[in-house]
């Protein structure tokens, strides 16, 4: 009797290989695909609207559909794309997710998979490292800086505020990412209770501001709770003073998370770790290694100081779950995130350190870091309105003049080049294009392109 879930060994070597060579020739062939292709995307779409089929297809076939999906629309992956926070896509960690699929092991608790556990354990403490946190932290991976956002609420809010805590306040400023305050009313806070602090010139957050609104809430019989500061905000890429903060939230009690979802890679580099001072003072910060230290999408990470409020912020034992053993050298990390199943994620962000060393995510880095500097200057040579230099890899620039128009037309323009994609932001109401700069794919000669494709104001 045949298994058709089961194929031959012959079978899945020749699905294998003609996955492999697919992946092989999208991956160097992104340097030349345009950087944006809607050519066809909304007929694919169309097609694939579809009730589930009765009797299988051909693998070749439904390959050949996978690749149409993968060659429309934006390219993500490519040099070209400067639109808000790149990734990348490293090829060691493509093999990792394919490798940790194929074993499907349970990483959640360890004993079931202590070897592949250890190697998530490890990847979190090399992270914790980074920052400079005790062995008492602990941390886990997660799907992106949205849940680990919404854990270290969750985590600050059980640490220091009652059952009944809908009167705590948690400050942050108009650059903050939207994840957080989801993240905040998810965790069952008003709305009302996520408080704006006023930023200073450079979009960061002004700390005696911050003093002043915090007196001001106790005054009011609030409960001042939680700080939440940027390592890289996603509109510009500012950096809030860190070390300030850290000391407010200290003199007063609260928790400091910083959001480095974005940036926080960045503390491998000298200019990284200068910017975001103060940092390891922080309660808990946010990482995205799909970010800036390039994985595929799919991976954030939450480091946390005191392991212990990880845990009791998300700790719930089960009868059905008596038989695992209890946290020894190797953390069970269902004990520390909302999530019991899950991909194993460790392996994506190990492979890669382990093959190519840090000393290479550092150059990659320090490289994107002089791009933006570069893109600056070019910017503003040529006449663009560039109000702030770039703290990281992340460039806000705009046509001068009050009318928005010119610099939307310009975005248009630029994006229909093909070779490069931008995006947008409203920074105090006025229209921005942004260039952010953190794919490892992208080198001079693309900013170059970008540059090109920009032009001079004067001339548009």
């Amino acid at each position: 009797m045949p298994y058709p879930l089961e194929p031959t060994p012959e079978d899945a070597r020749a699905m294998g290989m003609a996955a492999l060579e697919f992946v092989q020739s999208y991956v160097n062939g992104l340097a030349d695909r345009p950087a944006s292709d809607f050519d066809g995307a909304a007929e694919l779409a169309a097609e694939l609207r579809e009730p589930a089929p009765e009797e299988g297809q051909p693998f070749a076939k439904l390959l050949d559909v996978v690749a149409r999906g993968a060659t429309t629309g934006v390219t993500t992956a490519g040099p070209g794309y400067l639109a808000y926070i790149p990734g990348g896509g490293l090829y060691a960690s493509v093999l990792a997710d394919f490798v940790a699929a194929a074993a499907n092991k349970y990483v959640t608790v360890w004993n079931l998979a202590p070897g592949f556990s250890q190697i998530e354990a490890t990847v979190l403490r090399w992270l914790c490292d980074l920052f400079g946190y005790p062995a008492s932290a602990r941390g886990v991976l997660t799907s992106g800086g949205s849940l680990a956002n919404f854990s270290a609420i969750v985590t600050a809010r059980t640490a220091l505020l009652p059952e009944n805590f809908l009167d705590g306040v948690i400050y942050v400023t108009g650059q903050t990412h939207a994840s957080c305050a989801k993240s905040a009313m998810l965790a069952g806070f008003p709305r009302a209770n996520v408080r704006p602090v006023p930023t200073l010139n450079t979009l960061t957050m002004d700390p005696q501001a911050l003093e002043n609104l915090v007196e001001e809430d106790r005054r009011a019989g609030r409960r001042p709770f939680l700080v939440i500061g940027n390592a890289g905000t996603t509109n510009t890429g500012a950096v809030d003073p860190l070390d300030a903060l850290g000391a407010t939230a200290r003199r007063h009690d609260l928790w400091f998370h910083v959001d480095g979802a974005y940036g926080g890679p960045f503390q491998l580099t000298e200019r990284g770790r200068a910017a975001f001072r103060g940092i390891e003072t922080a309660d808990s910060i946010t990482l995205d290694p799909h970010k800036a230290m390039f994985l595929p999408y799919g991976t954030g990470a939450l480091l946390v100081r005191d392991g212990a409020r990880l845990r009791s912020a998300h700790h719930v034992g089960a009868d059905y779950l008596q038989d695992l053993s209890a946290e020894q050298d190797i953390p069970n990390f269902t004990e520390y995130s909302p999530e019991l199943t899950r991909r194993f994620r460790g392996l994506a962000l190990w492979l890669p350190i382990k093959l190519h060393g840090l000393a290479a995510f550092r150059a990659a880095l320090d490289e994107k870091l002089d791009l933006a500097r570069y893109a600056y200057e070019e910017l503003v040579a040529a006449g663009f309105e560039v109000p702030w230099e770039p703290q990281l890899s992340t460039v806000a620039f705009r046509i001068p003049g009050e009318d928005d128009q010119p610099s939307q037309e310009l975005l248009q323009r630029v994006n229909a080049s093909g070779r490069v994609f931008l995006s947008s932001t409203l920074i105090a109401g006025r229209f921005f294009l942004r260039l952010s700069i953190v794919s490892f794919r992208t080198h001079r000669d693309r900013v170059e392109e970008a540059l090109q494709a920009i032009g001079h104001p004067q001339h548009l």
